[in-house]
């Protein structure tokens, strides 16, 4: 046996970004999704209306300083009546044209919204599992759940109100240069100033709404990690830990929060003050232009009106830095998501799996999930059609690892596999997993009907199939004793069911699947005898007829297998029939003999010194 491999057999540590270089920024990708590809056409018609909705709105101001020139120069009713129907006019095609455009750029949002969403769920179901070892689910959910609220607010009212905003702010300057240029000049002389409080906030808030998002995940995780294991919190007394545990991480969220959002709402009192202090330096500037006789009162009316207007919207995009800088961060976790790409890929030349039996062989088969560190080490094994294969070891010695690579769940690093003659690398993954069973230690159940569970192995069954298979299964009599039978609804992972009753019916599933292979690991593990008893008669008629891959610590259930694998240190140290590992009294021998407290053949004790290695 070669030298020992004590590396962790799990990949550790946080995804890290995908991120082609020069890519474009996530700001730029969000907004993009809304108004760029074939959003562009409807973008530009909702952009129209909203420029006639602006244009009606800057001339309610104009002709509001016209009519009251008319009435400080005693002009006629008739002229004043214009002006405050062209007023009045403007007001309904503002109302008119701004109804249309926010109607076509909530339809863009939500669209966006709905793309983004998608694409970030669907892309997850394409990733490897590696991809799911380093990401904890409750860190997973926050991407789906945390982070899509602050883009989803993004979207609703940011995009399409800065968009109005800067539409506003620049026609508003156009228009009021034309009036008259002194007084332009007065009412812009706050803008830089309201420019340079925004970019201070920016500078204070963007590194910590990115570090609060962070910080939003862990929490998440812990309590996705908590609350499946409540079980273990009640039965250990750990309520106070688990609150504590939550305490400090939701006191890091506060304290980051606190920082974040205190910046960002300093914002608004500061642009609301630079506002009142441009309608002062207007209104004293034009008085000044009366009273020089350089300006009109309607002008100077005119003006404050535009005051109001050019104030607001540069407030508003203020105010918007925080949901922008909110979505940038969230963004950015949801995108590295949806740029991730799975680790293990069909070959260009791959080809569907042909069934010839089940013959399995590994040669020379080299595994580690990090680069450098192996987990198997020069597996070679060769397995008839037909054939059942226990596989044991102590705990940590490679035996799921094993199973992961037969199922490609992981490409190996080295060596070759082969199933009925064909490399496992140069098939589709889809034609491999069809034709492979695998039931696990950890019965999983969705929320649904029995029936739909049942049926969720193969589209092509039929409820017939599915009670048949629950029938072998020895699943079908404790089945019909529920309130509604196959239409009972399981709760969330198939908890009102005992765990050998999830088991079983995992094992039904297996069986409406149909597969030609099969791999169980640790199927009847935390289960009494009679129920025991059940699976293992279940497993059987599975397994009849097929080559099959059982993963067991409690060796009396494998003893019968064709021949059975003992690992140690991700290495197989032997493989032969149970008599046969017995009478030659090694790894295997030490092993059966520490479970059965030295009850051997004719009752030899067990006294062999072993080495037990995890990987």
């Amino acid at each position: 046996m070669s030298d020992k491999i004590t590396t962790s057999a799990q990949p550790q540590g946080p995804i890290e970004p995908t991120g082609e270089p020069g890519k474009a920024s996530t700001l730029s990708r969000l907004v993009g999704r809304m108004i760029g590809g074939s959003h562009k056409g409807r973008t530009a018609l909702a952009t129209l209306f909203l420029v006639i909705a602006l244009a009606a709105l800057v001339t309610i101001p104009y002709a509001t300083g016209r009519g009251m020139n008319v009435i400080t120069e005693q002009g006629s009713t008739d002229e004043l009546w214009d002006w405050v129907l062209l007023g009045f006019f403007a007001g309904g095609v503002y109302l008119l044209a701004s109804y249309l455009a926010n109607r076509m750029f909530a339809k863009l949002a939500a669209e966006a919204l709905y793309s983004v969403q998608t694409d970030l769920f669907n892309n997850v179901q394409t990733l490897s599992m590696g991809f799911f070892f380093k990401n904890p689910p409750g860190e997973l959910s926050s991407n789906v759940t945390n982070d899509g609220e602050v883009v989803s607010l993004f979207y609703t009212t940011a995009v399409s109100q800065i968009l109005r905003s800067t539409l506003q702010v620049l026609m508003i300057l156009v228009v009021m240069f034309v009036i008259n240029w002194q007084l332009a000049v007065v009412a812009t002389l706050t803008i830089p100033l309201l420019i340079g409080v925004a970019w201070i906030v920016a500078r204070i808030a963007s590194p910590a709404f990115n570090r609060l998002q962070e910080l939003l995940g862990e929490v998440s995780a812990f309590q996705e990690e908590t609350l499946s294991g409540h079980k273990v919190i009640i039965s250990k007394n750990r309520h106070d830990w688990a609150e504590e545990q939550h305490e400090e991480q939701v006191g890091g969220v506060y304290q980051v929060g606190k920082r974040a959002f205190m910046a960002s709402l300093m914002q608004f009192p500061a642009t609301q003050s630079l506002s009142l202090i441009q309608n002062v330096l207007v209104l004293l500037a034009g008085t000044f232009l009366v009273a020089s006789g350089e300006a009109t009162v309607g002008v100077v009316l005119a003006f404050a009106g535009y005051s109001a207007l050019l104030a607001a919207p540069l407030a508003e995009m203020a105010n918007l830095i925080t949901t922008t800088l909110n979505a940038s961060a969230g963004g950015d976790r949801v995108f590295r998501i949806i740029d991730e790409r799975p680790d293990v890929v069909d070959a260009p030349d791959a080809v569907d799996y042909e069934f010839k039996g089940g013959r399995v062989q590994f040669e020379h088969v080299d595994f580690g999930y990090v680069p450098n560190s192996l987990v198997l080490r020069d597996n070679t094994f060769d397995v008839a059609p037909g054939e059942s294969i226990g596989i044991c070891g102590p705990t940590g010695a490679g035996k799921s690892t094993l199973i992961n690579i037969m199922t490609r769940y992981y490409d190996i690093d080295g060596g070759r596999i082969l199933i009925d003659g064909q490399d496992l690398s140069k098939l589709t993954q889809h034609s491999l997993r069809k034709q492979i069973g695998v039931v696990l230690q950890e019965a999983f159940l969705f929320t649904d009907t029995v029936m739909n569970n049942l049926l969720y192995a193969n589209e092509d069954a039929t409820p017939e199939d599915a009670i048949e298979a629950a029938k072998k299964a020895n699943a079908h009599d404790f089945i019909m004793a529920l309130p509604d039978g196959y239409d009972t609804m399981l709760t969330e992972r198939g908890a009102n069911l005992s765990q050998g009753q999830r088991q079983m019916v995992t094992i039904a599933r297996a069986m409406v699947a149909d597969p030609k292979m099969m791999i169980l690991d640790e199927a009847t593990s935390n289960v009494d005898t009679r129920t025991e008893k059940l699976i293992q008669d279940g497993m059987r008629k599975l397994m009849e007829g097929k080559t099959s891959f059982s993963i067991a610590h409690r060796l009396a259930t494998i003893r019968d297998s064709s021949r059975i694998m003992v690992l140690n240190g991700g290495e197989i140290v032997e493989m032969a029939s149970h008599d046969e590992l017995m009478a030659d009294r090694g790894f295997y021998y030490a092993l059966y003999m520490s479970q059965f407290k030295g009850r051997g053949p004719a009752g030899d004790p067990a006294e062999i010194a072993i080495d037990f290695v995890s990987t």
